[in-house]
């Protein structure tokens, strides 16, 4: 049964926004080279905690929420809910039972009482993310905005101040935003006939392949010039961590060729596959770990 929980939340897929709230972390630990701050084991068992509560709560919460429409596409009918593997009153049961999790785990930060107070209205913001394609367009970049705030949340664990709005974790998190937002577009393609169909407003529905195509190039170009931009924000980054801005230009860009659609081919659906979790999980999974080595040696 714990299998078919795993399979629902795409356990796998925690890896594309983790990876940044373990790099914010380290970046906010390592400010400057006379503003460290001690390293705490609880701070990462909580942020590993938070991020497994958080994506499993708003995941289930997303193929409850979805159930209906996942019934009537052809490529989502086998999941969990709509095949009746899954009774939808234990789907929801499990999206409580981890918005609690979620909730508890902050009290891991404390005396830090920012994580708690926020918890809830986390938690709303990433439930209202599966039913935003209802009403508009700007679905992907809400899902862009979820991810977003792994990265910004991550800092506060270390750094509780609010304001003025740290720089350095707000510009990775609009790396991560954009990011995001332009696999999603990519993914979406996939669904672009049912969308239109069923009149939700997705942009592969809304205005065609070729527009979410172009839309998600963009997307991942200012990505790129966002994270590009911490070697200016964020003193301790330097060379190692613009080797992985340069390699992570590379791997969009390869994204982008494999799944592009040619003169009179459609898109390929395998590939879009291939694309989203390999791809993007070698993006967040390599920047990170680019930017933690940095960070990790030695100054000067």
């Amino acid at each position: 049964m714990l299998v078919q929980y795993l399979r629902l939340i795409r356990f796998s897929h925690t890896l594309f926004a983790l990876p940044f709230a373990l790099l914010a972390y380290c970046m906010a630990l390592k400010l400057n080279s006379t503003d460290e701050i001690p390293f705490r084991v609880l701070d990462i068992v909580g942020i590993l905690l938070c991020m497994l509560f958080a994506r499993s709560a708003a995941m289930g919460f997303n193929r409850f929420a979805d159930r209906n429409i996942d019934a009537e596409n052809p490529r989502t009918a086998n999941r969990h809910l709509p095949s009746g593997m899954l009774a939808a009153k234990n789907v929801l049961l499990f999206t409580a039972i981890c918005s609690a999790g979620f909730i508890a785990s902050t009290l891991l930060f404390l005396p830090n009482w920012i994580p708690l107070l926020a918890s809830v209205p986390v938690l709303l913001f990433l439930f209202g993310y599966s039913y935003c394609k209802r009403w508009t367009v700007a679905a992907h970049f809400w899902l862009g905005t979820a991810l977003m705030l792994a990265p910004l949340a991550a800092w506060v664990v270390v750094r509780p101040e609010l304001f003025p709005v740290p720089v350095a974790p707000l510009v990775l998190g609009l790396g991560v935003l954009f990011w995001t937002a332009g696999f999603d577009l990519i993914y979406a393609t996939q669904d672009a006939d049912v969308d239109r169909e069923q009149g939700l407003y997705s942009i592969p529905g809304r205005y065609g392949i070729a527009v979410a195509f172009r839309l998600s190039a963009m997307c991942h170009v200012v990505a790129v010039c966002f994270w590009g931009s911490l070697l200016f924000v964020y003193e301790p980054f330097g060379w190692i961590f613009g080797i992985g801005i340069g390699l992570t230009g590379i791997i969009l860009a390869m994204e982008h060729y494999f799944v592009r659609p040619g003169r009179g081919r459609p898109v390929d659906l395998e590939k879009i596959n291939i694309a989203f979790f390999h791809l993007n999980v070698l993006v967040s999974v390599g920047l990170a770990a680019l930017g933690i080595l940095e960070l990790a040696l030695p100054s000067g």
